[in-house]
């Protein structure tokens, strides 16, 4: 059964995947896996911009999902209406589901046998950022990752049908990695929303207070600080490099994708002198590509 093509306001937020870090769904994969992608994408980046704010005006959205336009400005009643969808998704009493990215997702959902924990989990991680805004230790901010970021690699996986264990912990550790990245690249914009994810025991270590999280560019100490929290990503995407090598064919490419895309926004950082307060830095194609390259040639092989 042909799965239903998104309206021109689900594709909107479906472009966005031109902006990330990596690619979400490359030409080179399988239609399935393209659309099933895609369809992911969709879904999480609706619930990323409830929580962020960042729908678009008019508060169509709020319409789509059964509220009031002007529910638009109250993120938790999104979120639940959202939620509500979602259930739809996966056999709700009340008819099919009512926004069009849910709509799309709902074939892949049953084509792939998905559960609904990962999702829930997503809507969980925009709750939290409603509640918290700071993050005291490094294990808070990781059991927050667990929500907002882990999710989207076992459902990759769930996709292509290559889900074990050990994949999921190496998948786990690339995710909470991509976090982390976000995080480092986003101070300057988060901090504009009043959260800040660095965690606090990290910000005394290295004598920074958050009125030079406000400054236009980062003094020694702020950079230090973007420095380390750099590292602890590059760890995990190293630790999750195995994971690579445990696939084969096109789904090997995918996922040096991800991890190649990582990588070349970390080095985008560096290259900025850990400066990331006048605005994120962001990789380049070539770097990404020469990033995804090295990924293929180092990952260790099984199987």
């Amino acid at each position: 059964m042909p799965h239903p093509a998104p309206d021109a306001h689900a594709r909107a937020t479906l472009g966005k995947a031109r902006t990330e870090n990596f690619p979400v769904a490359p030409s080179f994969l399988p239609r399935a896996w393209r659309e099933g992608l895609m369809a992911v994408y969709g879904y999480a980046r609706l619930v990323d911009d409830i929580g962020d704010g960042d729908l678009a005006p008019g508060g169509r959205d709020a319409v789509l999902l059964g509220l009031d336009p002007a529910a638009a400005e109250d993120r938790l009643a999104l979120l639940d209406a959202f939620e509500a969808d979602l259930r739809r998704v996966f056999g709700g009493i009340d008819g099919p589901p009512r926004h069009p990215l849910l709509l799309a997702l709902q074939p892949v959902v049953r084509d792939h046998a998905l559960t609904p924990e990962p999702f829930l989990a997503l809507i969980e991680a925009n709750r939290q950022d409603q509640r918290t805004t700071r993050y005291a230790t490094y294990a808070e901010l990781a059991a927050y990752c667990e929500l907002s970021a882990n999710p989207v690699g076992r459902l990759v996986l769930a996709l292509t049908g290559t889900a074990t264990p050990e994949r999921i912990r190496r998948s786990d550790a690339v995710c909470t990695a991509l976090q982390i990245v976000e995080h480092v690249q986003d101070v300057a914009e988060d901090l504009g929303r009043n959260r800040i994810y660095l965690p606090a025991e990290d910000m005394r270590r290295f004598h920074v207070a958050e009125a030079d999280l406000k400054a236009a560019t980062a003094g020694a100490s702020v950079r230090a600080l973007v420095a380390y929290e750099a590292g602890r990503a590059r760890e995990l995407l190293d630790e999750g490099l195995p994971l690579v090598g445990s696939v084969h064919g096109r789904l090997r490419l995918l996922l040096a994708g991800f991890v190649g895309g990582g990588r070349a926004a970390l080095r985008a950082v560096a290259a900025a002198g850990f400066d990331v307060l006048p605005g994120p830095p962001g990789p380049t194609k070539t770097g990404l590509l020469r990033e995804v390259a090295a990924v293929l040639r180092t990952a260790p092989r099984k199987g």
